[in-house]
């Protein structure tokens, strides 16, 4: 009999593995931000509403053809020890040409991607925060975040570390520049 050497498992496989085995009811998401398992009951219509608003002119509007999909699994660089994030974004924008999406997997890395964008809801502070420094991270260029508390939409771009450094804040209601590949301005106006 031969004794075969066991490599420990850590903390972060255990959390990993429970997470990638989590069976969330329908309609929630479970994302796994910085060691911590998030689950996110469904949006409501206000939420859904401003995701519309944008998409429809960044399909519309931008310069390079894009393609969007809603509530994305991507799977980002994490900090320390905790295992890689897995986020999923309210919104997540690539050129049309890459065709990104097309056999991914649930999970799939970042790369190519061009725009994140998140509405804030029940955790404001997930997308202000830790959110932001996630997609910063994983070196997404841009991130779009409407925050539905303040009335405001910041775009936040350059990405360096865990942070961007750049964004611009504008109130709802007014416009807000939208750089390359896009190039155009967002129209705020029906947020309201």
């Amino acid at each position: 009999m031969t004794a075969t050497a066991h490599e420990p498992i850590s903390q972060a496989d255990v959390l990993l593995e429970g997470f990638l085995a989590l069976d969330t009811p329908e309609g929630f998401r479970a994302e796994l931000i910085e060691g911590e398992i998030v689950v996110t009951p469904p949006p409501d219509g206000d939420h859904e509403d401003y995701i519309g608003l944008i998409v429809t002119q960044v399909i519309r509007r931008s310069r390079t053809g894009m393609q969007f999909s809603g509530n994305k699994g991507l799977r980002l660089d994490s900090g320390g020890s905790c295992p890689k994030n897995h986020v999923i974004p309210d919104g997540t924008f690539a050129p049309a040409e890459l065709r990104l999406y097309r056999g991914a997997d649930p999970w799939m890395p970042c790369d190519g991607v061009a725009m994140v964008m998140e509405v804030t809801s029940t955790r404001p502070r997930a997308d202000r925060e830790t959110k932001r420094r996630c997609y910063a991270r994983a070196g997404i260029p841009l991130y779009l975040l409407v925050d539905r508390e303040t009335f405001s939409i910041t775009l936040f771009g350059d990405p360096e570390g865990d942070e961007y450094r750049e964004h611009r804040t504008r109130p709802l209601g007014k416009p807000l520049t939208l750089p390359e590949p896009f190039g155009f301005d967002l129209d705020t106006a029906d947020f309201l």
